[in-house]
């Protein structure tokens, strides 16, 4: 019986001991985590992390993700799951036993915390491909047990502590895409077990510290895409045991003026220093064995100049890269033949290269770009196992039967040479070519059936030819055709489709200028893939089917210059980004569709075509006055002798005016605005705007400044004379593309009022500074355009040149230019800016008169800052977030801090027109830098005026008489940039409220000066000042914008200002 009590007395005794134990602290911080996840797709974490399948030995074996050692958590893996979460990291200072913490691969936002050094024993942290930002804390060093440390691919900025040498045991560090900037440390290179370092695409800046040559156990040193300038360190290429080296991306030059390296350790096996500044020859001084032991070279996008050797002593090259430089002389035979070489890749493209190529007989090559060279004569034979072979862009002549043995080859361009002939009408040879081009030649003669027996080919450019005859109807159901381009040629004939049961998998077809004839096809409906379709320049008739509409996917249609009828389809694609019917004889109420693209679109031509409303700017339609009822001949003869004295009365009455201005001018001394600048006053098409916000009246200063510029100095180039196009670029990367604005405002109606003085073609001298394009001034001149906008010195367009390649062309306005041989040499200094946050300048034309100069440079899109940010009619997409407007904050810093320390030059014009946002990631781009140094002293003046009106100008460059832009204006221009990111409003506007008038910084200063600092603050931001990191964000660039407005003796410079917003 007392057995039996004392059982029952240990069975509750267990029990209640069971009943009252909790949690361990392991489970409770991972409990903690869990909590930041907001979604977790798979439930791979929310499903499996809940109370109900603890264990109480310490550890929650049974949880996903989770790896246990006995009764702790020694792991935390949750790789590839696409969780979202706000991450905090600090609790997992409590697993005092972790060792392996892996969250690569999701979108886990967060930072990296203070007690990172409580991780005693992390040997493995891997948060690469995140959303974490914020800096690297100090304690990152106390880390001594982590071997693999792995960071990249997220927004973590600021600089890497020295203490980051406090990693000893550390194998792999990886820290790459990131936004971290500043020195390298050199605490880096006594990270002595350091086996893999990739610390590419940051911000850092300087020289590479020496001293990696003595980490005897690297083995990849990734530092590709940084701002590292200086000299190659030729002691490390020496010493060195790293097999894989990647500098590319940066502004180093050669380790002396004559060799841009002394010699290479026979360990590196991948040498990357393309996208540099080197210079030299590949032969010097005899050290032919250079390159012995590398597989894989690429030094293009440099300055290397000389002959190229023969590369017969590396027996283990397999990729050479050495394109865009510029070598001259002849491609050594070696290259080519291979029969000491195991060259699989060449890349010779962009140099000075000439003569002739006999033959290609190397079994090992598989890709071979000889293009944009000097090189001439007959095609060459082919032999062995090419795959792609680029020879575009030459002066090869002659035909094209060679090329009837080329049997292997996958892709081939021989556009832009001299060929001749015909395409010879061969069995089909090309089993494997998925990409042919043979544009901009002189190739005549019917299209061949064979090319349709081409089993996989997927691009067609046979454009810009003399091709004749009737288009071949198997081309338009070839089942692996994607793109077809036809365009400028001579076919005849109608077009149709061949009988097919297959279906067509055709994006982009273009056959405008030619002479086809016919309807338009119906079975174009059954192209539904079908993005880019373009006949114009043909004589194609009747009227438009409505099975157009079925064409969902079109992008872009241009039916323009032909001869249809009839009216619009009502139920055309809502897809259409572009879209031109001008030119033909189309009739009834434009739909409503197509009811948002310009007057253009649908005029000249289309007599009959009408919108309800008048067309897009304007009040009356082309096809109004058929509306009206006839006019008798009295009548017009009454109104035709009306305006001939109404013109006679104008002339007089302009003569009166002007022999009165002329006898009230001053006398030259008082006159500021310099010789050749002329004005004449253009009426604001929108007149003085006035919008309120929250009971504050404001004015535009962009109104301001349109009412005292004059039309007269606006120069329109004479590509403006076609119609701005946009749509589908045949290169070879071809995409669809769009053209949205960039650079300033330009309203489309004020087109029309534009003096056109340029003429038919250019036919000066056009000037590069740098070899990553080549072209002509005819070819210039032939390139489609379209207006971006004007400011005080020229006006804006975006070309689109032979390869479809953008471009954007700043026409200077006369006289603001200065003289050749200075114009000339400031030009060179801005060669070979390369910098992400800087728009790169690729050249300058120089024309016989005073009003032809030009400048080229990079096109960026989206479009400006301006068009993002300002709450106005026609704002590009929704309101910018604070991290947005933040990232573009440092991103101008960036830019400005390398124009002012590592190219010594102010801005000068700096204005939220010109910062350009690229691409998805609206990465800021400043524009329109240094032009200061192009201009004359007037021209700078009146630059600088306009920077006034604009709310940007600096107090001390208003009192000066010669005013001349400085580092310390820039620096103000940004402050009011950073006032104008905070308030969403523009610098020039005046807004009234009740102190009166004011401009954008005293309204922020007097609103500082009363504490309601806050209230200045762009309403669309308001939703996110709940965060108190956003709130406490705003407050400090608030400081910063006020201190760039302080006065030029107190405000700092923009070194100190970009290392203050990068710590934010």
């Amino acid at each position: 019986m007392n057995m039996k009590l004392f059982g029952l007395l240990v069975l509750a005794l267990f029990s209640f001991s069971s009943m009252g134990q909790l949690p361990s602290q392991d489970i409770l911080a991972l409990l903690e985590f869990k909590k930041g996840i907001k979604h977790d797709p798979t439930g791979y974490v929310l499903q499996s992390w809940n109370e109900e399948s603890i264990d109480f030995n310490g550890c929650p074996s049974s949880w996903n993700g989770v790896v246990c050692n006995g009764g702790n958590v020694a792991g935390v893996i949750l790789d590839n799951l696409g969780l979202s979460a706000d991450a905090d990291l600090s609790v997992f200072a409590n697993l005092t036993m972790l060792v392996k913490l892996s969250m690569a691969n999701n979108s886990i936002s967060g930072a990296i915390p203070d007690n990172i050094g409580n991780f005693e024993n992390l040997e493995f942290m891997d948060l690469s491909n995140n959303l974490f930002s914020s800096y690297l804390p100090v304690g990152i060093g106390k880390l001594e047990s982590l071997k693999n440390l792995s960071l990249a691919g997220n927004n973590f900025s600021g600089s890497i502590p020295e203490a980051i040498s406090g990693l000893v045991s550390v194998q792999s560090l990886d820290l790459s895409r990131n936004s971290f900037s500043g020195l390298l440390p050199t605490s880096l290179t006594r990270l002595n077990n350091l086996v893999y370092l990739n610390l590419s695409s940051n911000g850092f800046t300087k020289g590479i510290p020496k001293g990696f040559d003595l980490t005897s156990g690297l083995q990849v040193l990734d530092l590709h895409g940084n701002m590292f300038d200086g000299h190659l360190d030729g002691e490390f290429f020496l010493l060195t045991n790293a097999s894989h080296v990647d500098l590319s991306g940066n502004m180093l030059v050669s380790s002396s003026p004559m060799k841009f390296l002394p010699g290479i350790s026979e360990s590196i096996k991948y040498l990357n220093l393309s996208h540099n500044q080197l210079t030299g020859s590949l032969i010097s001084g005899g050290e032919l064995r250079l390159f012995a032991s590398l597989r894989v070279l690429d030094l293009s996008y440099n300055q290397l100049s000389g002959e190229l050797p023969g590369f017969d002593y590396a027996y283990d090259l397999q990729v050479l890269k050495l394109s865009n430089n510029l070598f001259s002389g002849s491609i050594p035979n070696d290259l080519l033949k291979g029969d000491s070489l195991l060259l699989t890749e060449l890349d010779l493209s962009a140099n000075n290269l000439s003569g002739r190529i006999s033959m290609i007989m190397s079994t090992t090559l598989h890709v071979l770009d000889l293009s944009s060279n000097g090189l001439g004569g007959e095609l060459p034979l082919v032999t062995g196992s090419l795959a792609v072979l680029d020879l575009s862009n030459n002066q090869f002549e002659g035909n094209l039967t060679r090329i009837a043995k080329w049997g292997n080859i996958q892709y081939l361009d021989l556009s832009q040479n001299r060929l001749t002939g015909s395409i010879p009408e061969e069995t089909p040879q090309f089993v494997r070519l998925n990409y042919l081009n043979i544009s901009h030649n002189s190739l005549s003669n019917f299209l061949p059936r064979v090319i349709a027996q081409y089993p996989k080919l997927g691009v067609l450019d046979l454009s810009f030819n003399q091709f004749d005859g009737p288009l071949l109807t198997d081309l338009l159901t070839l089942p692996t055709l994607q793109e077809l381009h036809l365009e400028n040629n001579l076919l005849s004939g109608a077009i149709e489709f061949s009988p097919s049961n297959s279906k067509s998998n055709l994006q982009v077809i273009d056959l405008s200028d030619n002479r086809l004839n016919g309807y338009f096809p119906e079975r174009f409906a059954s192209l539904t893939g079908l993005q880019v379709l373009k006949l114009a320049g043909n004589n194609l008739s009747g009227s438009l089917p409505t099975s157009l509409g079925d064409t969902s996917s079109l992008q872009a249609l241009d039916l323009s210059q032909n001869h249809f009828t009839g009216p619009l389809p009502n139920n055309i694609s809502d897809t259409l980004g572009s879209f031109n019917v001008s030119g033909n004889d189309l009739s009834g109420v434009v739909p409503e569709n197509l009811r948002r693209f310009p007057s253009s679109s649908f005029y000249p031509g289309n007599s009959r075509l009408r919108f309800p409303n008048g067309p897009p700017g304007s009040n009356n339609s082309p096809g109004a006055n058929s509306r009206r009822k006839p006019i008798n001949t009295i009548v017009k003869v009454v109104v035709i002798v009306s305006c001939v004295i109404a013109v006679i009365l104008l002339i007089m009455l302009a003569i009166f005016i002007h022999y009165v201005r002329i006898s009230r001018r001053p006398p030259p001394a008082q006159t500021t605005s310099g010789k050749g600048i002329g004005r004449r006053t253009q009426p604001n098409p929108s007149g003085i705007s006035g919008t309120g916000r929250g009971g504050v009246l404001v004015v535009s200063a962009e109104d301001l400044v349109a009412s005292r510029k004059g039309s007269s100095s606006e120069i329109i180039s004479p590509v403006e004379k076609m119609a701005a196009v946009t749509g589908f670029s045949p290169s070879k990367h071809s995409h669809l593309s769009w053209s949205p604005e960039s650079g300033d405002s330009f309203a489309p109606e004020t087109l029309a009022r534009l003096d056109v003085r340029s003429p038919d073609r250019l036919v000066g001298e056009l000037y590069f500074l740098d070899d990553t394009i080549t072209m002509t001034p005819e070819e210039l001149s032939r390139a489609p355009a379209e207006v971006l906008g004007r400011s005080s010195h020229g006006t804006s367009y975006r070309a689109t040149l032979d390869n479809g390649v953008f471009m954007t062309v700043k026409w200077l306005r006369e006289g603001v230019a200065k003289q050749r041989k200075e114009f000339a040499k400031e030009a060179k200094k801005f060669a070979n800016i390369r910098h992400p946050n800087v728009v790169g300048l690729r050249g300058y034309y120089w024309g016989p008169t005073q009003h032809e100069k030009l400048i080229l440079s990079d096109y960026i899109s989206p479009g400006s800052l301006a068009s993002f940010l300002y709450d106005r009619p026609g704002r590009k997409g929704p309101p910018l977030t604070w991290a947005q407007r933040l990232k573009i904050a440092v991103d101008v810093a960036r830019g400005l801090n390398y124009l002012h320390f590592d190219r010594a030059v102010p801005h000068g014009n700096l204005k939220a027109t010109n910062i350009l946002l690229d691409g998805r990631d609206l990465n800021a781009r400043v524009a329109d830098y240094c032009l200061h140094r192009l201009m004359t002293q007037a021209g700078t003046i009146e630059q600088i005026l306009d920077a006034g009106v604009l709310g940007y100008r600096a107090p001390e460059l208003a009192a000066s008489k010669k005013p001349l832009p400085s580092f310390k204006s820039d620096v103000y221009a940004f402050g009011v940039i950073l006032l104008e990111l905070l308030t969403g409003r523009c610098a020039g506007d005046v807004i009234s409220g009740e102190e009166g008038g004011v401009d954008l910084t005293d309204w922020v200063r007097l609103r500082v000066a009363e504490g309601r600092g806050s209230e200045c603050l762009d309403p669309a931001l308001m939703p996110e000042t709940g965060n108190p990191a956003v709130e406490k964000g705003m407050k400090e660039v608030l400081g910063i914008a006020l201190r760039c407005l302080r006065s030029v003796s107190d405000r700092p410079g923009i070194k100190t200002i970009y290392e203050d917003l990068s710590s934010i």
